[in-house]
């Protein structure tokens, strides 16, 4: 029998499906608690198994919902939501099971080993987290809060493709499109009615590219309007999942619902984050001045938000000699996945081999994973730009790494999904250094849930990790795309296959924290506004106010009335990020720290390296990150590693 699923998603049966396989799971779930003795095996095991096998099912819908979105997508993906949401809602209420769960705990203690330990007092916390030692009225209004939340962060997150596929920017002037990398020229360019045009859209690759290099202010000007305001339907979104959040929170006993989420997360209390926060702020703003200066200095006129970009691109290649496009041809998209690749088998003896299977897309591919010889996972790649696709990039985890109920052993799988420009017949995929950097971020992710060792799905790979920890290994890795022994690896110019020099690594290096404080400002801006928005009820103008508010302090060029950042905001809306966007920059302390560690130790040879995969990779969620972290380095983390790794004084 295969070790891994076989990618499939019947749309027209899939609801029917849904219904029954949860059907079955209500009746199981009826005769474990109808069980005279009750223990971890016979019953926690049992239902872990049961929910994993769900999830299992479901993951592909919301897979090909985000990768290969359409109306039928929609359409079955808005139907299944409520039907799951209100199963795991009454699940996570259940009284039995969870009086149940305290009493396998108390009496199975010292039996059990620190895996199923940490499986039972994660489900208690969510059980007291769901309201399941509330009354039944106070629990079915968190059953109908939770049903809303799901199907608003579903509207928020289709209003926002919908808003960036539906608008185009047509250029008729050959002038207008001048400067942009060839590759962005061809892939606009088209013909009609005899007349060669070109369209410049939302989506990540074209956008950035206008922004960056066109030269038509006008149009820089319009699509930074298009791009901020999109959606506006969300507004009345964000006000209703606002009220829901905190009206959650105030049920279950908390004053808000960033206290709510703390609840999960290694941060003690909301001081302590937003002391962390203004911190980083204190440190970063006398250098974003003085950045923001030498960027005014170079323009001809008064900086706006849609000058930026362009503005920082002329600067840095005055400064660094540095021309993003001359480097694109040294990043053909397969030379850098094979690179990573050999880069990951040097680092920590895994193995990737390309397997042949028909998936949801021509461009998608598949890849065994194989850890010192032994077949170990399974991974999927999905990393060009379409229509049909999500904005961004994505680890999304489909099998966790188990023994299922005969003891017999599962392995993990997941989908790596980005947004790179698009290959044709006639041009490759060139990325841009940025987008080197994505892939490593989102294979760090990738293999903290693959490489996992755990026996119990629950927290196994990434589940069960606290979420401001989750970061960690996606940032960890991603350091590493400016290393000079891992550029070698992999970039060479895709026609005359020559490797990059030496002096393009250490132009490349030696600009990577090019206006790094006017970039920690822009994501504290973020993470500020996140959480500060959930410490009480803001509703309406009062949303804008409070952003505004903080731009005072975060902002070097006041932002046009018209930007409505926060309808785009989809990592707090539709996302998991709620009062935790923070995580980002927590999680960062903790992997500048190791990755200075690595290096220092000269990368490959690493005994760091080796005790990262065998405490950090292998063990996922099985212990508190908190905990890990002091196993891996004996010490705390050291925050000053963080200003370092951003070039911050």
């Amino acid at each position: 029998m295969s070790k891994f699923l076989k990618f499939t998603c019947n749309l027209d049966s899939f609801i029917e499906e849904l219904n029954q396989r949860i059907k079955n799971n209500n009746v199981n779930i009826q005769k474990l608690l109808k069980q005279k003795k009750k223990t971890y095996k016979n019953f926690v095991k049992e239902l872990e198994i049961m929910e994993e096998y769900l999830e299992e099912f479901f993951t592909p819908l919301s897979h090909l919902n985000a990768v290969n979105n359409s109306e039928f997508t929609q359409d079955i993906y808005t139907k299944a939501l409520p039907i799951i949401t209100e199963y795991s809602t009454l699940l996570s209420q259940n009284l039995a099971i969870y009086t149940e769960y305290k009493n396998i705990l108390k009496n199975e203690n010292e039996t059990l080993n620190y895996e199923q330990k940490r499986v039972l007092e994660l489900n208690i916390k969510n059980f007291e987290l769901s309201g399941a030692h509330l009354d039944d009225k106070t629990k079915q209004r968190l059953q109908e809060i939770n049903l809303r939340k799901s199907e608003l962060a579903n509207d928020f997150s289709q209003n926002l493709l919908n808003a960036t596929n539906d608008y185009s920017y047509i250029i008729t002037n050959e002038i207008d499109i001048q400067g942009l990398p060839q590759s962005e020229i061809e892939n606009a360019k088209f013909e009609e009615n005899g007349v060669t045009k070109y369209k410049i859209t939302l989506q990540m690759p074209s956008y950035i590219a206008y922004m960056t290099y066109g030269k038509n202010r006008e149009i820089r000007e319009e699509l930074y309007r298009a791009y901020v305001t999109r959606a506006p339907e969300n507004e009345k979104i964000i006000d209703e999942i606002l009220a829901l959040r905190y009206e959650m929170s105030k049920l279950l006993g908390f004053e808000s619902y960033a206290q709510l989420s703390l609840a999960t997360k290694m941060a003690p209390n909301e001081k302590s984050v937003l002391n962390f926060l203004n911190n980083l702020l204190d440190h970063s703003q006398k250098q974003s001045k003085e950045e923001f200066q030498q960027l005014q200095k170079i323009a001809p006129h008064e900086l706006k938000s849609h000058d930026t970009s362009f503005y920082a691109e002329i600067l840095k290649k005055e400064q660094y000699k540095i021309d993003e496009e001359e480097y694109r041809p040294y990043f053909q998209q397969e030379n850098v996945v094979n690179g990573m690749f050999q880069f990951l088998h040097k680092l920590f003896n895994i193995k990737f081999e390309r397997i042949d299977e028909t998936l949801w897309h021509e461009k998608a591919s598949a890849y065994h994973i194989y850890e010192n010889e032994t077949l170990k996972a399974k991974i999927y790649l999905d990393l060009e730009a379409r229509e049909s696709k999500r904005g961004g990039a994505w680890m999304h985890n489909w099998q966790a790494h188990c023994t299922n109920i005969k003891e017999e052993e599962e392995l993990a799988t997941a989908f790596v999904v980005c947004n790179f420009p698009p290959s044709t017949d006639i041009n490759p995929s060139l990325l841009r250094h940025d987008d080197v950097v994505t892939l490593f971020h989102e294979m760090g992710h990738t293999i903290h849930h693959i490489l996992s060792s755990v026996n119990e799905s629950e927290v196994s790979g990434v589940n069960g990790v606290e979420w401001d920890a989750v970061e960690f290994p996606s940032q960890f890795l991603e350091n590493f795309a400016y290393e000079p022994k891992v550029l070698k690896m992999f970039a060479k110019h895709h026609i005359t296959q020559e490797i990059i020099s030496d002096a393009m690594i250490n132009k490349l290096v030696k600009s990577k924290n090019f206006l790094s404080a006017m970039g920690m400002l822009r994501q504290l801006e973020f993470s500020i506004f996140d959480f500060q928005l959930h410490t009480k009820l803001y509703q309406r103008d009062e949303v804008q106010n409070l952003l505004d508010k903080i731009r005072e302090k975060t902002t070097l060029i006041e932002p046009p009335k018209y930007n409505k950042f926060q309808n785009g905001f989809a990592h707090i809306f539709s996302g998991g990020y709620a009062a935790g966007y923070y995580s980002y920059k927590w999680a960062e302390v903790l992997s500048a720290d190791v990755f200075y560690s690595v290096v220092d130790e000269g990368i490959f040879n690493s005994d760091t390296a080796k005790k990262y995969l065998d405490i950090i990779l292998h063990t996922g969620g099985a212990k508190s990150m908190s905990i890990l972290y002091s196993e891996l380095m004996n010490r705390e983390a050291d925050t000053s590693k963080l200003l370092r790794l951003n070039g911050i004084q």
